[in-house]
């Protein structure tokens, strides 16, 4: 998040405000999670795998053709093994990139890092600034969404090598589920906090997540 009634700082060379990693890990990881949300609206939404069946036995009536009812199950498994299989390898990912939103966070200096930003917002609030009060329960939420994704990731990769932690795969699967919903909740809710932010009292914020925004304060 900018700073309060900032405008979009000039293009500058030298480390930005919002560090280059930063800004690498926040895009691969929105389109990564947004992947595997997609992933899940076609399997239960759009595409409704486990209705396939049926559809798939009129399809081939039509043609002439028939098929046992195991058959057409078989049919829909393929459809349904094949997406999760890209479900899986975005969740791969983004355990993959949460590992270097980690490292990002031990490079980052001076007004990069988040205590900073924190630190800067807390004592604009405490000056009766409520667009900073936001600012820090926003930084707090992003704490949350961290936690909340590392869960996720985790639980993902344990139902991957289910195999090996059978006596809490059902545990995992509940938790997971649980975790996907907070996910998708927090997704609507940062898309619309940065569109209002954007039209409203910080215009710049999105260029700021592409350009870097403000040169950093490294001392």
């Amino acid at each position: 998040m900018a700073h309060p009634h900032s405008s979009p700082a000039p293009a500058t060379a030298g480390p930005k405000r919002n560090s280059l990693g930063l800004r690498i890990w926040h895009w691969a990881n929105s389109g990564l999670v947004l992947f595997q949300l997609i992933t899940i609206l076609f399997l239960f939404v759009i595409v409704k795998v486990r209705g396939l069946a049926p559809e798939f036995s009129q399809a081939l009536a039509e043609k002439g053709v028939t098929m046992a009812p195991e058959q057409l199950r078989g049919l829909s498994r393929i459809v349904a093994h094949h997406i999760w299989d890209w479900h899986i390898w975005a969740g791969i990912l983004i355990s993959l990139l949460l590992a270097y939103r980690v490292l990002v966070s031990f490079r980052q200096r001076g007004s990069q890092r988040t205590a900073a930003k924190l630190a800067y917002l807390k004592s604009q609030a405490a000056q009766g600034n409520a667009v900073a009060r936001t600012g820090v329960w926003v930084r707090y939420s992003y704490r949350l969404f961290y936690v909340v994704l590392a869960v996720m990731v985790l639980t993902g990769l344990i139902l991957v090598f289910e195999d090996y932690f059978r006596a809490i795969e059902r545990l995992c699967k509940e938790i997971h589920e649980v975790t996907m919903y907070a996910v998708i909740a927090f997704v609507v809710a940062h898309i619309v906090g940065v569109f209002r932010t954007e039209v409203t009292h910080e215009p710049g914020i999105v260029s700021d997540m592409i350009h870097g925004g403000e040169p950093a304060d490294l001392t």
